[in-house]
């Protein structure tokens, strides 16, 4: 908790990312440090003076712990990138978010996760694709997530709850307000099955200058991106950029070659993005028609530290085998095993022959 309560400071000082947040603490050597650090030490991290007093002055007037108790109130739960429970894929883009507000609950099964995002206008066509494409996702143990915004987004919310799956909305807001107005419903639906995820602070309204960084987000919690129907400029394609540069997949559904708003997926197409057909489709390309079992398999047989040393070793450059042996200093026949089981608990998977990456 007392981690908690200085990101959640931190998460108040406008200029004070991620990365820089990262910096702080490296140079005053604990968060606790960083949050109490004079001014100094924060140009000797590289903070600006602007910034620099900004947090000085949100320090001054900040009660932290009657911030932690606001956040209660509101039944919302931070969860800090130190805390086990924060989404393993999330962790492992660049610059995490530090913090995260949910609303309602993330669940190791979340882990199983796909991003459908698309047009907020979609033809007849891209509502019938995307609620037949949820429904098979959702009722085979994927998670679903958007962004809650109207037309593919609120369908996929939709549909993967009445199929009775978990579904994820990510806020270009604060988590105590849901945006648009007109899904206020859906998500309060969402967060009783699911829930609402934000790294802006409580009370933050939904301007637009919130909504692309909040779409890495959406891509880093999830194990692909899946487009449906998208326009030559459409903010979905925001989602893709960061999927890519999060070495995330990028799937796309193809649309009448007359139609603007497939006009975003078939350039994706050409460019490489995975066409997609069917729920099967994606369920067999990203190896989740045995997220079943790679569930139980990670509830049975917890990680052992052999396992941990080793996805401390990988990312999403593939990595040879007898490289993470000589890394962690374990025997061939060691590193093979534990391997093994983190494909079993869909942790990795082989890009190549022997060449392992992080799921």
């Amino acid at each position: 908790m007392t981690n908690t309560r200085y990101y959640l400071g931190f998460n108040l000082v406008p200029g004070i990312g991620p990365i820089r947040l990262a910096r702080l603490v490296e140079q005053c050597g604990s968060l606790e440090a960083a949050w109490h650090a004079d001014a100094f030490a924060l140009a000797a991290a590289g903070i600006e003076g602007k910034t620099s007093a900004s947090l000085m002055a949100v320090r001054t007037r900040l009660d932290l712990d009657a911030e932690l108790e606001r956040a209660a109130r509101a039944g919302v739960t931070l969860l800090t990138i130190d805390d086990a429970a924060y989404p393993h894929l999330l962790r492992n883009i660049p610059a995490a978010p530090p913090l995260l507000y949910v609303r309602g609950a993330l669940t190791p099964a979340d882990d199983w996760s796909i991003a459908l995002v698309g047009t907020r206008a979609p033809t007849t066509y891209g509502r019938e694709a995307t609620m037949r494409l949820t429904d098979g996702l959702a009722r085979a143990g994927v998670s679903i997530i958007s962004g809650l915004a109207l037309g593919v987004d609120t369908l996929a919310h939709e549909t993967a709850l009445e199929a009775g799956g978990r579904t994820l909305a990510v806020l270009g807001s604060g988590v105590d307000q849901p945006y648009p107005e007109r899904n206020q419903r859906l998500a309060q639906r969402i967060i009783e099955q699911g829930a609402l995820i934000s790294d802006y602070p409580l009370g933050t309204m939904p301007v637009a200058a919130n909504f692309p960084p909040r779409n890495r987000i959406i891509s880093g919690l999830s194990r692909a991106t899946l487009v449906i129907e998208a326009g030559e400029k459409s903010g979905a394609l925001i989602t893709v950029g960061f999927a890519l540069d999060q070495g995330r997949e990028v799937f796309a559904l193809p649309g009448p070659i007359f139609s603007r708003q497939s006009a975003g997926c078939h350039r994706l197409i050409r460019d490489g993005a995975t066409l997609v057909r069917s729920a099967d489709d994606l369920l067999a390309d990203l190896d989740l028609t045995s997220a079943s079992v790679q569930r139980e398999a990670r509830s049975e047989l917890p990680i052992d530290p052999i396992e941990t040393a080793l996805l401390g070793l990988l990312s999403y450059t593939p990595c040879h085998i007898d490289e993470l042996s000589r890394e962690a200093n374990l025997t061939a026949q060691a590193t093979a095993g534990a391997l093994t089981l983190l494909e079993l608990k869909g942790l990795v998977r082989q890009a190549a022959p022997m060449q392992y990456v992080l799921r």
